[in-house]
């Protein structure tokens, strides 16, 4: 059997994949290109097959279409004869109902028309009723923000922070959909800042007004302290009882049992100017509100507290030459007493802007600044009323300030530093006092020609003597003109030194105390230092220095005056334990003993002058037959002077010892000093030789000293004393005279020799010269030959004497 298919099995198999082909296009659903592709890649000459197999298909189609309208064609027909009869009625109908809609068109066109009037009424008054109920909320809002606008100009600038605070609040709240309250809510907390620059502003303001007003607010503060101080003297005057201590300040005084002029005093001191009434503090409290209000109180006390602390530096800086007037220190106390009553006023009208704490803080260091600027500046000053004055002046500032209730102790203590100061400058004031008193006087006895002139002198110093009351005028008082005179004024010193203790809170008895050592310090080292000076002066002769020592006398006698004088002043007995004394006394001893030492010295000087003048003939072969010319001029100016003693004051037992004492001192000293200025012309190394003729001259010379001594020039030496002092020479000029060397040598170290103060050293230095001067002489002489001869053995015999007194004298230095 042929295993290939027959053509008819084959039709009936393209058949049937066409008819799937063909069910595969029909179906909308499946893709076209995918079954066109499986037809023409199955098999040959697909393409021709297909195309007869779809004209026949659509030829089958056909006919089932043809089939179906021949079945519904009497139905179309009878449809559109139906159709084509009621076209005619649709159109009558269509004609009736145009007619119908423009009669109705045109009815309602006037409808309408006011229907839409109506409808944009509604929607007009809609809006009104939105607009009205929104402006309604608004408005506060614009009128609180109006209000805050008003506010800011008249610079309520606490009252708009109020008004802030509720439009951010309250009112912007219930409008913030609108963009004006937007804006209006960010320009608010602008606003705030804008108050705070302003408000510091103002602070900055009043910061630099109080600085600027600071000496004025001090000046008034002090004067109403001043007014009080003199209101209290007065009432201390008048009452018995003593009246509490007074507040400045604040504290209003309260004085019982005043008369109504007192009352009537009292009340117009108390209308002074305060610190309110000369500073407006409106923009402190301003400012701290608003600070406060802001919730930054803070940052403003502190920005407050360090510029005053900064202002406080600049106040206590004071000027370079402040020390020069008082009224550079009056500005500097009103400047700090100005700036401490604003920071007081401060502390009780703002509840804790300004601490007392801080306030004690600035006050601690100003006190501690001022103490020191004090201390330098009064250090400067050379004027004594200036430094009384600084003192006045410090304590109206103390007491100005403790009225305000700082501690002020510390200026009191400061006070006592500027005593002694005040002390110094006095001191140095009355040095030039008692410099121009001793340069004036003519240190001579007061000369007094009547009564009144005796008692103006007395009226002016203590002084009392019974012998000279009872003499005739004219007479004169022992004491030249510059003892009352000092007298005067150290009183007037006591005087001085009696005001700063003044308002010093202090008792009788420290100032008795201040005024004795203060005293005693004049004494001691002002005056005492000026008599010194006076008497180391060059151009004080003797008869000046005698006028010292009287003068000194009588003002050392009157210091028991001024203890009495004191006493009357302080009220405060001498008898009280710790009561200081005067030390005068030694002060004018010792002022006496120092005129007593120059009255020496200046005749040892006077002394030289004349030995100056000595012009001996050393090689002459015999004397004069009398003493030299300058050695008589001395011993009558040693008369002469010492006749100036008998003026010291001997108006009693001790004046009267005293002076024979000085005047006996003087004599010995001016004797001893002349022994020892002629020993040593003698011994003069510079003198090669001496001849016989010029000791024989010397021993004239010396004679005349002699008789000087013994005739008692000073009346008191007992016996030969006075004449012990040329004893040297004239044991050495004896020795020469006689020439007695075998005596001299023989005696020698024996108690009872008769040269027993003739040194070895000196006869030997003596000797040499002789031997020399005689050596020189016998060249010249040779006219006799026994004189030469007798020259030879003297000669000889001194050269025996030499070699035993060097013997003498290395013995003497080999025991030594």
């Amino acid at each position: 059997m042929d295993s290939s298919n027959s053509p008819q099995e084959e039709d009936q198999g393209e058949g049937k994949v066409y008819g799937n082909v063909f069910a595969e296009l029909e179906s909308v659903d499946l893709p076209l290109g995918t079954t066109l592709r499986s037809v023409y890649d199955d098999q040959p000459n697909a393409h021709k097959k297909f195309m007869e197999k779809l004209d026949a298909r659509i030829r089958n189609h056909d006919r089932e279409i043809e089939k179906m309208c021949n079945f519904h064609h009497q139905g179309f027909v009878d449809a559109i004869t139906e159709l084509l009869k009621v076209r005619a009625d649709a159109e009558k109908l269509m004609g009736q109902v145009s007619d119908t809609n423009r009669r109705l068109q045109d009815a309602g066109r006037e409808v309408t028309a006011q229907t839409e009037e109506v409808i944009r009424c509604r929607i007009q008054q809609r809006n009104m009723a939105t607009t009205v109920e929104r402006l309604q909320l608004c408005i506060p809002v614009l009128e609180m923000y109006s209000k805050l606008k008003e506010q800011l100009e008249l610079k309520r600038y606490y009252s708009a922070l109020k008004t802030m605070e509720q439009l951010e609040n309250t009112y912007i709240p219930r409008v913030s959909q609108y963009r004006f309250c937007q804006i209006m809510a960010e320009m608010l907390p602008k606003l705030r800042e804008e108050i705070k620059e302003i408000s510091m502003s103002d602070l900055k303001d009043f910061l630099e007004s109080i600085r600027k007003h600071s000496d004025k607010i001090g000046e008034t503060a002090m004067r109403q302290a001043q007014q009080h101080r003199t209101f209290n003297s007065e009432v201390q005057k008048q009452v018995t009882l003593s009246c509490a201590k007074p507040m400045y300040g604040r504290t209003p005084l309260h004085h019982n049992g005043l008369s109504a002029e007192a009352a009537d005093e009292e009340e117009m001191d108390e209308e002074v100017l305060t610190a309110q009434d000369l500073v407006d503090f409106s923009p402190v409290y301003r400012c701290l509100h608003i600070y406060t209000v802001l919730g930054d109180r803070e940052t403003f006390e502190n920005y407050y507290r360090k510029q005053r602390k900064k202002q406080a530096r600049l106040v206590l800086q004071p000027q370079s030459n402040m020390h020069e007037t008082v009224e550079g220190y009056r500005k500097y106390f009103n400047q700090i007493v100005g700036f401490f009553v604003v920071e007081d006023h401060i502390l009780h009208a703002t509840q804790g802007l300004v601490t007392r704490a801080f306030t004690d803080e600035l006050w601690n260091m100003a006190l501690s600044k001022i103490i020191a600027v004090l201390r330098t500046h009064s250090s400067y000053c050379e004027d004594p009323d200036l430094v009384l004055e600084l003192k006045n002046l410090i304590v109206i500032f103390a007491d100005t300030l403790q009225g305000y209730g700082f501690p002020v102790n510390r200026l009191f203590d400061l006070l006592f530093e500027v005593r002694d100061q005040y002390n110094e400058t006095l001191l140095k004031k009355w040095a030039l006092v008692f410099r121009d008193i001793f340069e004036q006087d003519n240190y001579s006895p007061i000369p007094v020609e009547n009564e009144e002139e005796y008692k103006a002198v007395v009226s002016r110093f203590p002084f009392h003597d019974a012998e000279i009351e009872k003499q005739q005028f004219p007479k004169k008082l022992p004491m030249s003109q510059s003892v009352p005179q000092i007298y005067s004024q150290v009183k007037e010193f006591i005087y001085a030194s009696l005001k700063f203790s003044e308002s010093l809170h202090r008792s009788s008895t420290e100032i008795d105390d201040m005024l004795r050592k203060s005293t005693n310090l004049l004494l001691t080292r002002t005056l005492s230092s000026c008599l010194q000076n006076l008497i180391k002066k060059p151009h004080i002769g003797l008869t000046e220095l005698v006028q010292i020592i009287i003068n000194t006398t009588h003002l050392e006698y009157a210091c028991k005056y001024l203890e009495d004088f004191i006493t009357n002043i302080t009220n405060v007995s001498p008898e009280t334990v710790h009561t200081t004394r005067l030390y005068g006394l030694s002060t004018f001893k010792d002022a006496r003993h120092a005129a007593e030492g120059e009255i020496y010295t200046k005749l040892n000087q006077k002394i030289d002058e004349f030995i100056q003048l000595a012009d001996y003939e050393w090689g002459m072969a015999e004397s004069d037959g009398r003493a030299s010319g300058y050695l008589m001029d001395l011993i009558n100016f040693l008369r002469s002077t010492f006749q100036v003693f008998t003026h010291l004051p001997n108006n009693n037992k001790d004046h009267a010892a005293m002076s024979g004492k000085v005047a006996q001192t003087a004599c010995m000293s001016a004797c001893k000093h002349l022994s020892t200025s002629l020993m040593q012309m003698l011994l003069d190394t510079e003198l090669k030789q001496i001849s016989m003729g010029a000791i024989e001259q010397f021993n004239l010379d010396v004679i005349q000293c002699e008789l000087f001594a013994s005739s008692e020039p000073v009346p008191g030496f007992q016996g030969d004393t006075l004449q012990l002092a040329f004893i040297d020479l004239r044991q050495l000029l004896d020795l020469f005279m006689v020439w007695d060397w075998s005596t001299y040598l023989a005696d020698y170290g024996q108690p009872t020799s008769k040269y027993l103060r003739v040194n070895p050293s000196t006869a030997l230095a003596l000797l040499e010269k002789v031997n020399r001067g005689m050596k020189d002489t016998s060249k010249k002489n040779n006219i006799f030959t026994q004189f030469r001869k007798n020259d030879r053995d003297k000669q000889k015999l001194i050269e025996t004497v030499v070699k035993q007194l060097r013997s003498l004298v290395n013995g003497m230095s080999q025991h030594s």
